[in-house]
C-alpha cells in the first residue's frame, strides 16, 4: 500500500537519513557481483518499453521505421532484435522476458505494452501516451518498482492520434491525462514489485488498487516468454515453456536448465508461440498459436487461439480481479531456477526484506542529504535511472544482410543507414535515455548519465564508458557511434570529462588511488577518437572545428549537419570549444596516470599544447583577424565563411556562446612538483610563447592553493560571460539557465538568404518547427547536460580564484556574490523543477491540478527531457532520467575544505 505521509514520494517511506558502520547489503552484493561470486545482475530490468518502430527492426528499402513496423503490428507480430513489454524484466541477454499485460473489459487491445504516437502523429513528434512511474530501484535490481496507471473507462487510442494530428507546433501536446480519463477517479493503480531471493530467485508481487467509486473489474495477466530467436535462421531449435500444473509453467531451455515460474492464488495459464501472426498481417492461411493469442482470447473471446496443449514459446497468467470501491488485492509469482515445495512460504519476508535493504542502501548514500522532499526525490531518480539500462542488440551486418530463413531485403539498404558502420555488433546492457522515446543509446546522453549512476553503482558506470570504446562499437577510424538512427552524426566530445568525473567520484568510494587501470584503458582510446575529430571536423586545419549539430538539435539558423544553403561552413564557438575541453579533459586523466607513470607526461603536454593552439584559433581563425569572440557584444558566435571570402558572425544569444566556459582546468601545485617534464614545458611555453600564454586565462598566476588556471577565458571575459548568462532578462531562468536568450523573444536574429527570411525567435517550450525531428527545442527551454556542465565549470573556477572574486547575480541587482554561490544558485533554481514550493507545488507539473495536489499523483515524478524556460513545466521526453538524472548529483551535499569548494573527489 501507499505509505500515507507526506514525506513519502513515489509511495516509499522516506525515513531519516542517518550515517551507518555496517556496509549496506545492497553494497555487498554489488561487490559480489563485480568480482563474479554471485550473479545479481543477472536478472533486472533490461526489457525495452518499445521494440516497434526502431531502427533495428527496420527492413524497408528508404529507412521508413516508424512506418516499417508500428504499434499495432507490435501484438502480432515477432521482432527480430529485443523484447518489449510493461513494467517488465528478463534476464541480461533478453532470452527470457517477464512482464505485465491488463485488460479492464472495455479496451480494444489487450494492454502489453505502452502507447505513444509515431514521430509524424505527434505535433512535436514521438510521444508516449501513457502515466506510469519508476518508484524504487537498487542497482543489482533486487528491489523494483514501478506504477502504471490503467483507467477503466476505455482507453482512447483514436482520440490521442486524431487530437494530437489536428494541433499544430504551435500548441502543446495533448495528453492522456487530458483526455478526462482519470476524471472521478476511476482508473487502477497497478503497482509491479520484484524482489530477488538470490540470483535466480525473482519474486513478482502485483498489487492493484481501485482508486474509483464504484466496484470495477481487471484481468491481470503477467507474462513469460522467450524472445524469437528461431524464425531467423533454418532448422533452429525452439525453446519451450509447458504447464507443469494448474500452478507452475515449466521452462525447457539449454539456457535455462530447470528454471519455473510458480503462479499463486487460482490463475488460469495461457499458451501461444511468440511468432508472427501471418494471416492476421498478410492475409495468409496459416495455423498455429501466435503472438497474439491471449489478446484474441481475452478480448475477442477466442478459446481456439491459445494452444490446448497448454505449451508455447510465450505463457501467461490469467487472474481476474473484481475489486470493490477503494480496495486492492495481491498477484504473487516467483520464477527460480530449481523447485520449490513451498513457494510462497518466505514470499512476504523476502519483500520485506529487501525493501528494509533498499532504505538502508539509499539512507547510507543520503545520510548528510537533511532535507525528506530532496531524499525522495533523489532515490526517484536513482530508480529511473536503474529501470532505464535495456538489453540492446544491433548487428549491423547482419541487419544489413537479412536472415537466410526471411526474404531478403531491398537491395538499397546495403548504401543505406549505417551501412558504413559494417563492424558494429551490440548485445549488452546499455543505459538509455528513455526506453520509450529513445530506446536507443546516445553517446553523449550516455556520458552523462554515469555521473549519477556512478553514486550508486560505479562500475557499472565505468563499464558503460568503456564499452563504447570497445571495438564492436568505436569505428576504426575513431569516431563513437552516435545513436541506431545515424551512427555516424556526431555528438559532443564528453566522453574524457565523464570517464575522469567517474574516476573521481569512484576513487572518493573505494578510498584509494583509483581505478587507474580503467583510466589507462580509456584514455588509449579516446586518443584515438581526439584524433578522429582533429582529422575530419577541422576541416581548415586551424584548429576551429564545425562538428555538425552537436546535440543541439534546432539551435541555429541553419541545420548545422546539412550543406549550408549559403554554401560555405560554419566556424563553430560549442564545437571548437567542446575540443578545447577535450583537450584539458585529456591533459587531466594523463597528468593523473603521470604521476604513477612518467611517460603519460608527454601526452599531458600534447594536450596541454593542442589547447593553446585551440585557443589562439578562436581569436584568429587562420590568422585572418576574425575570432569567435565579438568585442562589441561581449559573447561567442558562430562565425559563417562563406565562398567568396566573407566571415558572418550569426549574432544569436545562445548555449553556443557560453559552451567555452566549459574548457576549464585547475591544476594543484602538488601535483606540478611531481611531473618536471610536464612543469619544464609550462614554463617554455611561459617564456618562448607569450602570445599564446596571453590568451589563456591565468594559467601563469598562481591562484589560491598556489593553485594554476587554464581556461578560454581570462577574468574581465569570464566576468562579461557571466553577465548576460546571470540577467534574467536573458539567460537566467527562475529554473535554471535558458538554452536561448530571452532578448530573442521580442528581437527575433533574422538571417536573409535567398529571398527568404530566416529566423531565430525565443520558444520557452515545444519547438515550433520540425526541424531534426521537431520532439527537441534548444530555443530557450532549460536542459539538464549543459547547465551541470555550467555549474561544475564555474566549481573549478572558484578553486582557482577563491572567495574574492565575485559577480553580480542575478545581474542588475546589484548583489555580489562568489563563483562558488554562482553555482550553488544554480543548483537551487535547477532544484525546483522537482522539490515543493512553499505552496506545496511542484513546478515540473506546471498547472496540471491533479498532479499538483492529487495524493496519488503529487509525489510521483517525472524526469522529462528539457523544461519551460519561464514557468519550469516539464516538456518533451516524459521519463528522460538519462541525462536529466543529473539532479540526484546536484542534490547530493558537496564535501568542504576550509571554507573551499573541494573540486578534487567531488
Amino acid at each position: 500500500m501507499l505509505v500515507k505521509n507526506e514525506n513519502a514520494v513515489m509511495g516509499v517511506a522516506v525515513k531519516p537519513a542517518t550515517k551507518r558502520k555496517t556496509r549496506p547489503a545492497e553494497r555487498v552484493r554489488l561487490a559480489e557481483d563485480t568480482r563474479g561470486e554471485q550473479r545479481w545482475k543477472l536478472w533486472g530490468s533490461y526489457l525495452s518499453e518499445r521494440q516497434w518502430g526502431t531502427v533495428r527492426e527496420d527492413y524497408s528499402a528508404h529507412g521508413t521505421a516508424w512506418d516499417y513496423f508500428s504499434h499495432d503490428q507490435a501484438r502480432s507480430r515477432a521482432y527480430r532484435w529485443g523484447e518489449d513489454g510493461l513494467a517488465g524484466l528478463s534476464d541480461n541477454t533478453q532470452r527470457l522476458c517477464l512482464a505485465l499485460a491488463l485488460w479492464n473489459g472495455k479496451d480494444p487491445i489487450l494492454k502489453e505494452r505502452l502507447f505513444g504516437l509515431t514521430n509524424g502523429e505527434g505535433n512535436h513528434g514521438e510521444d508516449v501516451k501513457e502515466l506510469y512511474y519508476y518508484l524504487d530501484a537498487t542497482p543489482t535490481h533486487s528491489y523494483l518498482k514501478y506504477l502504471y496507471k490503467y483507467p477503466q473507462r476505455e482507453f482512447p487510442y483514436a482520440w490521442l492520434v486524431e487530437e494530437n494530428r489536428r494541433r499544430g507546433k504551435d500548441q502543446p501536446e495533448f495528453e492522456l491525462i487530458d483526455t478526462g480519463v482519470f476524471n472521478d477517479d476511476r482508473y487502477f493503480d497497478v503497482f509491479v514489485e520484484y524482489a530477488k531471493a538470490g540470483p535466480e530467485d525473482v519474486l513478482m508481487l502485483v498489487t492493484v488498487h481501485n482508486r474509483g467509486p464504484d466496484a470495477a473489474s481487471v484481468h491481470v495477466l503477467p507474462q513469460l516468454w522467450f524472445r524469437n530467436i528461431w524464425s531467423w535462421r533454418q532448422d533452429a531449435r525452439r525453446p519451450r515453456l509447458f504447464a507443469l500444473d494448474a500452478h507452475t509453467i515449466g521452462v525447457q531451455s539449454k539456457m535455462f536448465g530447470e528454471y519455473r515460474l510458480y503462479c499463486g492464488g487460482e490463475p488460469t495459464l495461457l499458451f501461444c508461440d511468440n511468432d508472427t501472426n501471418l494471416r492476421r498481417l498478410y492475409g495468409l492461411d496459416v495455423r498455429g498459436y501466435f503472438k497474439d493469442a491471449f489478446h484474441e482470447f481475452l478480448v475477442h473471446g477466442r478459446k481456439e487461439a491459445v494452444c490446448p496443449e497448454q505449451e508455447g514459446t510465450k505463457a501467461g497468467v490469467d487472474y481476474r480481479l473484481d475489486l470493490p470501491a477503494g480496495a486492492s488485492a495481491p498477484v504473487r509469482l516467483r520464477l527460480i531456477n530449481g523447485v520449490l515445495d513451498t513457494p510462497f512460504a518466505d514470499f512476504d519476508e523476502v519483500f520485506a526484506l529487501r525493501r528494509a535493504e533498499a532504505d538502508e542502501f539509499y539512507a547510507d548514500l543520503q545520510a548528510e542529504l537533511a532535507d525528506p522532499d530532496a531524499r525522495g526525490v533523489q532515490r526517484q531518480a536513482f530508480a529511473g535511472m536503474i529501470w532505464s539500462t535495456q538489453f540492446f542488440h544491433y548487428d549491423v551486418p547482419k541487419w544489413l544482410a537479412g536472415d537466410p530463413a526471411q526474404p531478403p531485403p531491398p537491395p538499397e539498404r546495403r548504401h543505406g543507414r549505417n551501412s558504413d558502420w559494417p563492424h558494429l555488433n551490440n548485445y549488452d546492457v546499455i543505459s538509455m535515455p528513455d526506453k520509450w522515446e529513445y530506446p536507443w543509446y546516445a553517446a553523449w546522453d550516455l556520458a552523462f548519465h554515469t555521473i549519477p549512476l556512478s553514486l550508486v553503482d560505479a562500475e557499472f558506470a565505468k563499464q558503460q564508458l568503456v564499452l563504447l570504446t570497445r571495438e564492436w562499437y568505436m569505428h576504426p577510424n575513431g569516431q563513437i557511434p552516435a545513436y541506431e538512427w545515424a551512427f555516424g552524426d556526431v555528438n559532443p566530445p564528453v566522453h574524457a570529462w565523464a570517464a575522469w568525473r567517474v574516476f573521481q567520484i569512484d576513487r572518493k568510494q573505494r578510498g584509494d588511488q583509483g581505478d587507474l587501470a580503467f583510466l589507462e584503458r580509456i584514455l588509449h582510446k579516446l586518443i584515438l577518437n581526439f584524433t578522429w575529430w582533429v582529422n575530419r571536423k577541422d576541416g581548415q586545419g586551424h584548429n576551429i572545428f564545425q562538428g555538425g549539430f552537436l546535440g543541439l538539435d534546432n539551435i541555429g539558423v541553419f541545420d548545422r549537419s546539412a550543406p549550408l544553403p549559403t554554401g560555405g561552413f560554419i566556424s563553430q564557438a560549442d564545437g571548437t570549444a567542446w575540443m578545447a575541453m577535450y583537450c584539458l579533459n585529456l591533459m587531466r586523466i594523463a597528468l593523473e596516470l603521470a604521476q604513477h607513470n612518467h611517460v603519460y607526461e608527454d601526452i599531458a603536454t600534447k594536450f596541454f599544447e593542442h589547447f593553446l593552439y585551440i585557443a589562439q584559433a578562436m581569436t584568429n581563425i587562420g590568422n585572418q583577424g576574425i575570432g569567435l569572440w565579438d568585442e562589441e557584444d561581449e559573447f561567442f558566435y558562430d562565425v559563417l565563411n562563406l565562398p567568396d571570402g566573407r566571415n558572418v558572425p550569426l549574432r544569436v544569444r545562445s548555449m553556443v556562446g557560453l559552451i567555452p566556459l566549459f574548457a576549464v582546468e585547475t591544476l594543484d601545485s602538488g601535483m606540478l612538483e611531481q611531473l618536471p617534464d610536464f612543469r619544464r614545458r609550462l614554463i617554455w611555453f611561459l617564456q618562448n610563447r607569450p602570445d599564446l600564454a596571453a590568451l589563456v586565462s591565468r594559467w601563469n598566476v598562481p591562484g589560491i592553493g598556489n593553485r594554476t588556471l587554464l581556461s578560454l577565458l581570462r577574468g574581465h571575459r569570464m566576468k562579461r560571460l557571466l553577465r548576460r548568462m546571470l540577467d534574467e532578462t536573458e539567460f537566467l531562468s527562475p529554473y535554471g539557465v535558458r538554452a536561448l536568450s530571452k532578448c530573442h523573444q521580442d528581437h527575433p536574429y533574422v538571417f536573409p538568404c535567398d529571398g527568404h527570411q530566416l529566423a531565430v525567435r525565443y520558444e520557452p517550450a515545444e519547438s515550433d518547427s520540425g526541424l531534426f525531428g521537431g520532439n527537441s527545442n534548444w530555443r530557450g527551454p532549460i536542459w539538464f547536460p549543459v547547465n551541470y556542465l555550467l555549474i561544475e565549470s564555474l566549481q573549478k573556477f572558484h578553486y582557482y580564484y577563491g572567495d574574492d572574486f565575485k559577480v553580480e547575480c542575478p545581474s542588475g541587482s546589484g548583489n555580489f556574490v562568489t563563483i562558488e554561490e554562482v553555482a550553488e544558485e544554480l543548483t537551487r533554481r535547477l532544484g525546483r523543477l522537482f522539490l515543493r514550493d512553499e505552496q506545496g507545488r511542484r513546478a515540473v507539473f506546471g498547472d496540471n491540478a491533479k498532479l499538483q495536489s492529487d495524493p496519488h499523483f503529487r509525489n510521483h515524478l517525472l524526469f522529462y527531457e528539457y523544461f519551460h524556460g519561464d514557468n519550469g513545466r516539464g516538456v518533451g521526453a516524459s521519463h528522460q532520467t538519462g541525462w536529466t538524472g543529473a539532479i540526484a548529483k546536484l542534490l547530493q551535499p558537496r564535501r568542504r575544505e576550509g571554507g573551499q569548494s573541494q573540486s578534487k573527489d567531488n
